[in-house]
């Protein structure tokens, strides 16, 4: 509290941002443009562009910055443990100006979801609104007790794809049209890939989830055994996507999409075979590329994910951007 009174107008401001957690902004953006890309209808017009800044402004800085934001004001006494250097464990903004915060967001998102279900109007207006909702609600819950989603593994990973992955790509569709059959299969693989992530995000905050009596899943099984069934679902959503892509006519597509699965299966396996530093023949190309973008970790096994998160990440944006191209331009008049 003393540190947080000393703050100047900028650093709280700064302190703020930090507790919405930008980086994790983008982490929407790939869904997002996949559904516009599956609807075909968005025109290069200053109007469909403002829909797009609009939409991600709803998931992203706010949408997400909530999610992250109310994290914060719930679990200040694990993150004590795990992220003391957060605003609100480290003093730089208190328990009241944090829940201030996450208010804040919460009404400007559910605001511009109004805005756009009264703009876009019809079923399509009503999927959006219900979209954000929904996925602000989960981000409450999973938070907040007494539900508390994310104290076990079970419930705390649907969760976030359903908030990160399903719904954005389905009000990212109905944007612009109906929601394409293709687009339901699309928002689903996405769904299961930001679980797959989610699971292994939960390495950096392994001890204080066994102190907290948190269930992740590295917790339960430990972190080799984590690593193994997050890549069962990556693997089976590059698949799956494969599989649909072929019979849907898109027979290149489906071939490049097989490709990244064999890129995939390679860095597994090295990963696997080495939890901890499996992955050093490509840390250096990937720190040199990316900088602290990605971030870093005391725990090792987090450190080593983030590396493999930026190459699967790349992999699955380009096959889920191909496929979704390709799903809107049979859509296009």
């Amino acid at each position: 509290m003393a540190v947080s009174a000393k703050l100047g107008f900028i650093d709280k401001v700064r302190a703020h941002l930090e507790l919405l957690d930008p980086v994790t902004w983008l982490s929407v953006f790939p869904c997002l443009a996949a559904g516009v890309m599956s609807s075909g209808a968005m025109k290069g017009t200053v109007h469909d562009y403002f829909l797009l800044l609009a939409i991600f402004m709803m998931y992203g800085p706010l949408g997400t910055g909530f999610s992250q934001s109310v994290n914060d004001v719930f679990d200040l006494e694990l993150d004590r443990v795990n992220e003391p250097s957060r605003p609100i464990p480290s003093g730089r903004l208190s328990e009241k100006e944090g829940l201030l915060n996450s208010i804040i967001v919460l009404l400007l998102a559910a605001g511009l979801g109004v805005l756009l279900w009264l703009h876009i109007g019809g079923t399509r207006g009503l999927i959006i609104l219900a979209g954000i909702l929904s996925a602000l609600f989960v981000a409450y819950i999973y938070s907040a007790p007494p539900l508390k989603l994310k104290k076990n593994i079970l419930t705390s990973a649907p969760a976030v794809g359903f908030s990160y992955g399903f719904v954005t790509f389905l009000s990212a569709n109905a944007l612009f049209a109906e929601i394409r059959p293709e687009a339901l299969w699309l928002a689903g693989l996405n769904f299961f890939m930001a679980v797959a992530l989610i699971i292994l995000n939960d390495f950096k905050s392994a001890e204080g989830d066994k102190e907290g009596g948190l269930k992740s899943l590295t917790v339960m099984i430990g972190a080799k055994n984590t690593f193994l069934a997050s890549f069962v679902i990556i693997d089976m959503v590059f698949g799956v996507m494969a599989y649909l892509a072929f019979t849907w006519g898109f027979i290149m597509p489906s071939f490049f999409v097989l490709i990244g699965l064999a890129l995939n299966l390679v860095i597994q396996v090295k990963l696997l075979r080495d939890p901890k530093g499996g992955l050093s023949f490509v840390t250096g190309a990937v720190e040199d590329g990316f900088g602290n973008a990605i971030g870093k970790s005391d725990v090792q096994e987090h450190n080593t994910f983030l590396r493999f998160q930026v190459i699967n990440n790349i992999l699955f944006l380009i096959s889920n951007l191909l496929v979704a191209g390709m799903v809107g331009t049979k859509y296009m008049p």
